[in-house]
């Protein structure tokens, strides 16, 4: 949170910092750390805590993340954008005036790493993880049409937590062979 959200009326207490409320703050740190580390923020960023993944979103990942997570996928901003429902020109302002992104865009924006890093469990699980990027992996696969989703493409699912639920059962039902 910002410094201007914690910000006390004059004469008025300061919250009390409870043992939950210093739980949540040092697992949405850690879960921040992990979100902006290069190589395995994914892999962490799936196995985080709910709470700490919640506290992100809350939060508000910065809008430089899209940068990231569309390089890691290797497509462009114009691209990743359109597919997550995220307004470039919204993108384009909150990096301008360095706003973190608002709590639909950010829950939108961790739920494709969270794809990601899924994937990466998977593939590890799998014990064949040498070579394999799963975040190019995982955009070239949300444009495939799939005979599950009556022919449409997961992509057209990303813009939605519900929709982005769906593709992840999708991917649970790939690694245990139910797929459809």
């Amino acid at each position: 949170m910002t410094a201007k959200a914690h910000a006390i009326a004059p004469g008025a207490r300061p919250p009390r910092a409870t043992p939950a409320r210093q739980r949540a703050g040092a697992e949405a740190a850690d879960a921040q750390e992990k979100v902006e580390s290069p190589a395995d923020s994914f892999l962490d960023l799936y196995r985080a805590e709910p709470l700490a993944r919640v506290a992100l979103v809350k939060e508000g990942l910065p809008a430089s993340y899209l940068d990231k997570l569309a390089r890691r996928m290797n497509i462009t901003k114009d691209r990743l954008l359109p597919t997550l429902g995220i307004a470039p020109a919204t993108v384009s302002r909150k990096l301008r005036e360095a706003r973190p992104l608002s709590t639909d865009d950010s829950a939108r924006a961790l739920g494709m790493a969270r794809l990601i890093g899924q994937v990466e469990a998977m593939v590890q699980a799998s014990g064949e993880p040498a070579g394999f990027d799963a975040a190019v992996w995982l955009a070239r696969w949300l444009g495939e049409p799939l005979a599950a989703l009556n022919g449409a493409p997961p992509a057209t699912l990303m813009d939605t937590a519900e929709g982005q639920a769906m593709v992840s059962n999708l991917l649970a039902r790939m690694q245990s062979g139910a797929y459809a």
